[in-house]
C-alpha cells in the first residue's frame, strides 16, 4: 500500500466500533462505541482493567477476533481502507506486512517444535521477501536488531531454551521482520522482571523511532504509560471514556475511573513500616543450597545452576519478608525450598526452632499445614472439576483437621474473610474473575491457620486496582491472624509496600538484606542499584 501524501493523517482511524458477545452475561457488548485515531511515528497506550475491552480492541485490528465474538458496527480504516470490509486474503497479505502484533505470552505463542530462526523465516517465506539466501541473513540481522546474543547460534535454538525476556525478544523480531507500518504490542512486559522489561520498553522505542512505525501499546500498567506513551486511552467495561496526551491523562485525568487507576498504582515507599520489638522467630534460614544439575545427552557433561547460595535469614511473627529479583535469579526455587517441595543440597531451615530440612516428608507432614503457599497463576493451581468449596476443603480432610460439615463452616467463613459471598463455595473456578480466583488462593492457604504464607509472585498478572484490594487484603489477614509471610515478586514497588525486610538475590546469590528504606534510599549493590533505577514511571512516597 502506498503511504498517504499528508503525514499528518492517522495511519489509523477507529470509528464506532461495536463488539458484541452473545450470551456475555455482565454487559451486552465486549466494546461499544469507540473511535479513536493513531498517528504517524506515534506511541498509543491503551490503559484499563481486565474485561475493559483493550485486547478485544487489539485483535479487532489484527482481524484475529475468536469466532464467538461479532464486529456489529463501525470501521476500522488503515490509511482511509476499511479492514473490516477486506477480503481475507488481503487482510492475510497485510498482517505482518502492514500491521504486525506482538502477543503477551511467547512462549504460548511461538511454535514449540520449531526453531526461533525457522518461525522468523515462516514470516518472510509466507510473503515471499526476497531469496531463500536473503531471508537467511535479514533472520540473523532481526535477531542481533533486538539485542539476542550471538544470533548465529541462537537461531537454532527452540523456545523452551529462552528466558522469558528472550522470547518476548523473538516476539518482536517477528513483528518486525517486514518492517510494518504498524505495530500492536498487546501486554508484551506483564510477567517480565523490572530489568527485563526496562530493555523491552527501551528496544521498542528505540526501534520505532528508527523505522518511524506507529505503536499502540496495551497495558494496564500506569508505569510502562509514564515511560512510553505518547497518548493515552482510558477503557472501562468496553467504553472509550478519556483519551488525551499522556501527561495530561497522568496528571490531570478528568474521569473518575482514570483517577481511581491511578490512585490503586502502588508507589515505592521507602520508609519502614512500624515495628514490634522481641517477636518471636517463626522461621530461620541458616545458609541454605539448592543446586540444579543437568546433563546434555547420555554421555554429556553435567552443567550445575547454584539456584540458591548461601542464603540465611530471620522471619518473625506478624511480619513479611520480601524476596526480589530477575526471572532467573533464584526466588521461586527459593521459595520450595523453604515449602519442602523440593530438597535443599545443604544449610539449615528452623521451623518455630525445629530443623526440618533433614525430616522426612512423613515426619514432616504434621508441619505441612503451618507452612502454606499462594500460587502465582490461581486458575493452574485449583482443580477446574473441583468446586471452590473442594478446593477449600480437601487439605483439611486430608489431614483430619476437621469434619466435613466443620469444614464447610470454616470454609464460608473464610471467603467471607477473603471478600467473596459464601455461595462461592458451590461455584467454579472459571465462574470467577482472576482477582476473584487470587482470592480463593488466599482462602485455601488460610483454611489451616498457619503460621507462615509463602506468596509466590501473588498478584504480579493483576491489573492495578485488584492488585490493591490483594494487597489490602493480605495486610488485614496478617494483621488479625499475626502471620509470618515470604512475599515473592519482581515488582519492588509492590514489596516496598508491604514487606518489613527485603532480600535481594542475584543468580541464586543474597546480595543485600535489610529494610525498605535502606534497599531504596541507599542500595549498597550495585544490582540492586540497577533493580531500582529500572522501576518503570518510579514515583516514590
Amino acid at each position: 500500500m502506498t503511504r498517504p501524501m499528508d503525514p499528518a493523517a492517522p495511519v489509523l482511524s477507529v470509528r464506532g466500533l461495536d463488539i458484541v458477545i452473545p450470551g456475555l452475561r455482565d454487559r451486552s457488548h465486549a466494546v461499544r462505541d469507540i473511535s479513536f485515531d493513531l498517528l504517524p511515528g506515534e506511541i498509543l497506550c491503551i490503559i484499563g482493567e481486565s474485561g475493559s475491552g483493550k485486547s478485544v480492541t487489539a485483535n479487532a485490528v489484527m482481524g484475529l477476533l475468536p469466532d464467538v465474538m461479532q464486529i456489529a458496527a463501525g470501521e476500522i480504516l488503515f490509511r482511509g481502507d476499511d479492514l473490516l470490509k477486506m477480503p481475507e486474503s488481503r487482510k492475510r497479505r497485510m498482517r505482518g506486512k502492514d500491521i504486525s502484533i506482538i502477543f503477551q505470552d511467547p512462549l504460548s505463542a511461538l511454535n514449540p517444535l520449531m526453531t526461533i530462526g525457522d518461525q522468523i523465516r515462516e514470516v518472510l517465506d509466507t510473503h515471499e521477501v526476497g531469496t531463500p539466501e536473503s531471508r537467511a541473513a535479514r533472520v540473523v540481522e532481526m535477531l542481533g536488531e533486538v539485542g539476542l546474543p550471538d544470533p548465529g547460534l541462537i537461531q537454532h535454538q527452540y523456545p523452551f531454551r529462552l528466558s522469558g525476556g528472550q522470547r518476548q525478544r523473538v516476539m518482536i523480531a517477528m513483528a518486525l521482520a517486514l518492517d510494518p507500518d504498524i505495530l500492536i504490542a498487546d501486554e508484551p512486559t506483564t510477567a517480565l522482571d523490572v530489568t527485563t522489561q526496562a530493555q523491552i520498553l527501551d528496544l521498542i522505542r528505540k526501534v520505532q523511532k528508527r523505522k518511524g512505525m506507529s505503536v499502540m501499546f496495551v497495558t494496564h500498567d500506569f508505569g510502562v504509560v509514564a515511560d512510553i506513551a505518547d497518548r493515552v486511552i482510558v477503557m472501562e467495561k468496553g467504553h472509550l471514556i478519556e483519551q488525551g496526551p499522556a501527561a495530561q491523562v497522568l496528571t490531570a485525568p478528568e474521569e473518575p475511573y482514570t483517577k481511581k487507576l491511578l490512585a490503586a498504582v502502588p508507589v515505592l515507599r521507602e520508609t519502614d513500616r512500624p515495628r514490634t520489638p522481641d517477636k518471636p522467630v517463626v522461621m530461620e534460614a541458616r545458609h541454605l543450597m539448592k543446586t540444579y544439575r543437568t546433563r546434555s545427552g547420555f554421555l554429556g557433561r553435567v552443567r550445575e545452576v547454584q539456584a540458591v547460595n548461601d542464603i540465611s535469614f530471620t522471619l518473625r511473627k506478624g511480619e513479611t519478608l520480601g524476596i526480589v529479583g530477575e526471572s532467573g535469579s533464584g526466588k521461586s526455587s527459593m521459595g520450595k525450598v523453604l515449602m519442602k517441595l523440593m530438597p535443599a543440597d545443604g544449610g539449615e531451615l528452623l521451623f518455630q526452632g525445629e530443623e526440618v530440612l533433614a525430616l522426612s516428608d512423613q515426619d514432616f507432614r504434621h508441619l505441612r499445614p503451618q507452612i502454606q503457599m499462594i500460587f502465582q497463576d490461581p486458575y493452574a493451581s485449583l482443580n477446574p472439576r473441583f468446586t471452590v468449596g473442594q478446593a477449600l476443603t480437601v487439605g483439611p480432610l486430608a489431614h483430619s483437621m476437621f469434619t466435613h460439615e466443620a469444614a464447610r463452616k470454616r470454609a464460608c467463613e473464610i471467603l467471607e474473610t477473603v471478600g467473596l459471598n459464601a455461595s462461592a463455595y458451590d461455584r467454579f473456578p472459571h465462574e470467577f474473575s482472576g482477582g476473584q480466583r487470587q482470592r480463593v488462593g488466599i482462602a485455601r492457604a488460610l483454611m489451616f491457620s498457619p503460621q507462615v504464607i509463602v506468596a509466590d509472585e501473588a498478584v504480579s498478572a493483576l491489573d492495578v486496582s485488584i492488585q490493591a484490594q490483594v494487597l489490602e487484603l493480605l495486610n488485614r489477614v496478617q494483621q488479625e491472624q499475626r502471620l509470618a509471610m515470604v512475599f515473592i515478586t519482581h515488582d519492588l514497588r509492590v514489596a516496598s509496600q508491604i514487606c518489613d525486610d527485603i532480600l535481594v538475590m542475584h543468580r541464586g546469590k543474597m546480595v543485600e538484606y535489610g529494610p525498605p528504606s535502606q534497599i531504596f534510599r541507599n542500595p549498597q549493590h550495585a544490582y540492586t542499584r540497577a533493580l531500582v533505577a529500572a522501576i518503570p514511571g518510579a514515583t516514590h512516597a
